[in-house]
């Protein structure tokens, strides 16, 4: 049998320019140093013991090595003696006490753990990216990480949501193998709240996408403190979520995901035909007006009915659903017509849970995909006119994306 070895990850070649930038950055760093000290001594200089200032320069605590995104660089910081007994301290507010690395390096070792990389590749990893000698990335260290993540785990899925009011939510689950025989369901729930930010609300365990398990989620939120009802669901086709979510809150809207519905209906059609059929679901979803979208919706039916009756009966159960969009505004529309504020997220969820089948315990990996999750939220967009979110709270009447005023009931009356 053949032997495959992986060639270690090489250190970066000497590069003048980051050497440069690097010994800059020191210099920098130093002098700003030196003007905190500058400022806490000018604070305490009418402070005086026997005529002479009372809190004044002392040297420096020893040299430490700072890990940055530009390499290790080496600082001193000032200390201070007090003189009048009274405990004045210099801590610098830029490298404070036991600090080992920067911030963005801080955030740049668990990241590198969660997109992928094995425990034998980090150290490698790191000293490609961060220079020859680089530290921190050891197991140990991430067996730290995991620790914590759970504990941030625990602390967020008991907070309280009462002080917020969401107007959507996405939901979807994702399939992840804990154990080699042992398949983890993760159940995720994304809300915008009045202001137009998206946020995970929910991530947790559950026994496949049943409707016991969602139920299960959505009476844990409702604990948490949301007890009002959204407007408006968008999810998938799993029956489970629509079932507990016509129990729990009946009054929110339905939303079936233009995308998991495409994908459904042409996996049901030979490939030469995905095209056509495909264009036709497109004009069905982007028509202006829900009349339009209905005539669209007839005329697909007309055309590939008799000889793919599998693929249109899929498209024809959830006509309703599938159009409720027209009933909330028209700048809302390319939110809440499918997942992607989930699925987009999922791809970086699948990657760490596919690359390490043997992620641990089932709180660990709750763990990690909450901070994948969390980590992602950071970056997500507001809402397109977020502002006619608080008319969807106020329950003002939408057609086809438009306000309905008093004159439009009149001509409809």
């Amino acid at each position: 049998m053949t032997n495959h070895k992986v060639s270690p990850l090489k250190s970066p070649e000497i590069d003048p320019l980051n050497d440069v930038l690097k010994q800059g950055a020191q210099a920098l760093l130093a002098k700003a140093i030196e003007a905190e000290v500058a400022e806490l001594l000018a604070q305490y200089e009418t402070l005086q013991v026997d005529g002479k200032p009372a809190v004044v320069r002392n040297g420096h605590l020893p040299e430490r090595t700072i890990q940055t995104g530009l390499g290790d660089i080496q600082v001193q910081v000032p200390k201070v003696r007090d003189r009048s007994g009274n405990g004045v301290k210099f801590n610098s507010t830029l490298v404070p006490p036991y600090l080992k690395r920067t911030k963005a390096v801080e955030e740049f070792i668990p990241w590198l753990y969660l997109k992928g990389i094995s425990t034998g590749e980090m150290q490698p990893t790191l000293e490609a990216l961060l220079g020859e000698g680089a530290k921190g990335l050891s197991a140990n260290t991430v067996s730290r990480f995991k620790q914590l993540w759970e504990q941030e785990y625990d602390d967020w899925r008991q907070r309280d949501l009462s002080h917020r009011r969401y107007v959507y939510i996405w939901a979807d689950g994702i399939y992840s193998r804990v154990r080699m025989d042992d398949r983890l369901c993760l159940l995720v729930i994304i809300g915008s709240d009045e202001t137009g930010r998206k946020e995970v609300l929910a991530v947790v365990d559950g026994y496949r996408e049943s409707e016991a398990s969602w139920l299960e989620v959505l009476t844990q939120l409702t604990a948490q403190g949301l007890t009002i009802p959204p407007k408006l669901a968008v999810g998938d086709g799993a029956l489970g979520f629509w079932n507990a979510l016509a129990k729990h809150w009946p009054q929110t809207k339905m939303q079936r995901c233009w995308v998991h519905k495409t994908a459904n209906v042409l996996n049901k059609v030979p490939k030469s035909v995905q095209p056509k059929i495909k264009e036709a679901l497109h004009d069905i979803w982007q028509a202006e007006t829900r009349k339009d979208a209905y005539h669209a919706f007839e005329t697909t039916l007309k055309r590939f009915e008799a000889k793919y009756p599998g693929a249109m009966a899929c498209l024809k159960k959830d006509k309703g659903s599938l159009l409720a969009f027209y009933d909330f505004p028209a700048e809302h529309w390319q939110h809440i017509r499918t997942t992607n504020p989930i699925e987009s997220v999922f791809a970086t969820v699948r990657l760490r849970t596919t690359k390490n089948k043997h992620c641990g315990s089932r709180k660990t990996t709750l763990a990690m995909a909450y901070k994948l999750l969390v980590t992602a939220q950071n970056k997500w967009r507001r809402l397109r006119g977020y502002r006619l979110l608080a008319d969807v709270i106020a329950g003002v009447e939408f057609k086809d994306g438009e306000k309905v005023t008093s004159d439009d009931q009149q001509d409809a009356a």
